[in-house]
């Protein structure tokens, strides 16, 4: 089945999810070009799918094509986008672009602050196992499955963003529900307004609606919802409750069980945030009538996604991982299941996340990292938003240091420092962990006697 969106310019191609966009296009036969400042493999790949692409920006670029989208990270009144409107294209935002394809499609979402990439993996997973050719939007490619864009013959497999209101007009067939933490509040104003637009993409769902009832936000935004909710978790009041959970260095398990039916899930990564993502997975699948047997496969076989603890080597005797934890949550969650996973003396470096980030969430952060061993914290990843108040890491190393004075923290003002500034740390931890969304894993090779796995 063809895309009824035939010709189609995406400025700010490279990125995780534009690149995928751009993918899952050119595989339905759309006419597709791209441009990005820099040069990079995602590039060169989507030029093997035929996507013509361009190095740097030029407003004859997207001049000609019907369709004209561009990435968060560019503003609409980019030359490209102006100069492709004015010789007759339609500007589609990317909640435009998600909502049409939403329309040619039936969309089995994943959303959340965090997770999303990893549940919707797994669900990609879950849905190779049965056979099914479900298009795809990932934020990252599926490790064992293919790239973070698909077209497919069935339905669209989706990473349903909340950033800068990307799902405000997407309505989902069926939807899964991991978590609700306060974030891109430079966008939403408030947590509060934020819970309302999850509350409202949750009421716009058309089918069925599951969601993990343990997070705190997620049973806020449900006890205002005037729908139903299969809601899954650990209490007795759950739907489907998560049981028998065992977690280890390098894979985990559970039971979910709902009035007389139960099955065992064992998966090949570990933590308790995985063993959640995979819960609402599991139950969003069965909703959706995939057999229960293709379920548990899919999930076995599914054995991480890229930057999510991601184990990268060993440093002196050292196993070291990355994460793109970035958010207060998901650093406790990672730590916490790194400590599960038997590591007693965790050590972290960390890289912040936006300006905006950074200052709205500063004590939620400081507290993200207790009882670790030590912690070195590096400037912010800026991900191009002006800082006019000079913001640096620094704030967050006091804010940690007003948390708890006797925490172990460092700064490193250039991800330069961080070899030199964790190397008298390597006698006294079992795990080092490098958390962010940035490009902190360039400082995991520079480490002194570091050795890929």
């Amino acid at each position: 089945m063809r895309s009824a969106l035939s010709s189609v310019h995406i400025v700010g191609v490279g990125g995780a999810g534009m690149s995928g966009l751009a993918t899952l296009l050119a595989e339905s036969g759309a006419l597709v070009s791209g441009s990005d400042a820099v040069d990079s493999p995602v590039l060169a790949r989507l030029a093997a799918h035929g996507v013509r692409v361009h190095v740097g920006h030029d407003a004859a670029h997207g001049v000609g094509a019907s369709i004209v989208t561009w990435s968060p990270a560019v503003d609409a009144s980019h030359p490209e986008v102006a100069a492709a409107v004015a010789s007759g294209a339609v500007a589609l935002s990317r909640a435009e672009m998600l909502a049409r394809l939403g329309d040619e499609r039936r969309v089995i979402g994943l959303t959340g602050t965090h997770g999303k990439t990893t549940a919707t993996s797994m669900m990609v997973h879950v849905m190779a196992a049965a056979r099914r050719d479900c298009a795809r939007l990932v934020g990252a490619d599926v490790i064992g499955v293919g790239e973070n864009g698909h077209w497919g013959e069935d339905d669209l497999i989706l990473e349903v963003d909340e950033s800068y209101g990307t799902f405000a007009l997407l309505h989902p067939f069926a939807l899964g529900v991991l978590n609700i933490e306060a974030d891109h509040l430079d966008h939403y104003g408030s947590l509060e307004v934020l819970e309302r637009a999850f509350k409202d993409l949750m009421a716009r769902t058309a089918g069925p609606l599951v969601a993990w009832t343990s997070d705190p936000g997620v049973a806020r935004v449900r006890a205002n919802l005037s729908r139903e909710v299969v809601g899954v978790g650990t209490s007795k009041d759950a739907s489907w409750r998560v049981e028998d959970v065992r977690l280890d260095r390098s894979a985990s398990s559970f039971t979910l069980r709902h009035d007389d039916e139960e099955f065992a899930v064992r998966l090949q990564v570990t933590g308790a945030h995985n063993v959640a993502n995979a819960a609402v997975v599991a139950v969003l699948a069965r909703e959706v009538g995939v057999e229960l047997e293709h379920v548990v496969a899919g999930l076995a076989h599914f054995t991480g996604a890229p930057r999510r603890f991601q184990r990268r080597g060993s440093w002196r005797g050292v196993d070291v991982y990355e994460d793109y934890a970035h958010l207060p949550g998901e650093i406790a969650a990672t730590i916490a299941g790194a400590r599960a996973a038997g590591y007693e003396r965790v050590a972290v470096v960390f890289q912040p996340h936006r300006v905006t980030r950074t200052l709205n969430l500063l004590e939620d952060f400081a507290r993200s990292f207790d009882d670790v061993a030590h912690l070195a914290v590096t400037d912010v990843y800026r991900a191009g938003e002006p800082n006019p108040t000079g913001v640096t890491g620094e704030h967050l190393v006091r804010a940690i240091a007003g948390h708890d004075p006797s925490a172990p923290v460092v700064y490193c003002a250039s991800l330069d420092e961080v070899a030199d500034a964790v190397e008298p740390w390597h006698d006294e931890i079992d795990v080092l962990l490098f958390l962010g969304a940035g490009d902190v894993a360039r400082s995991v090779t520079t480490l002194h006697g570091m050795v890929a796995p």
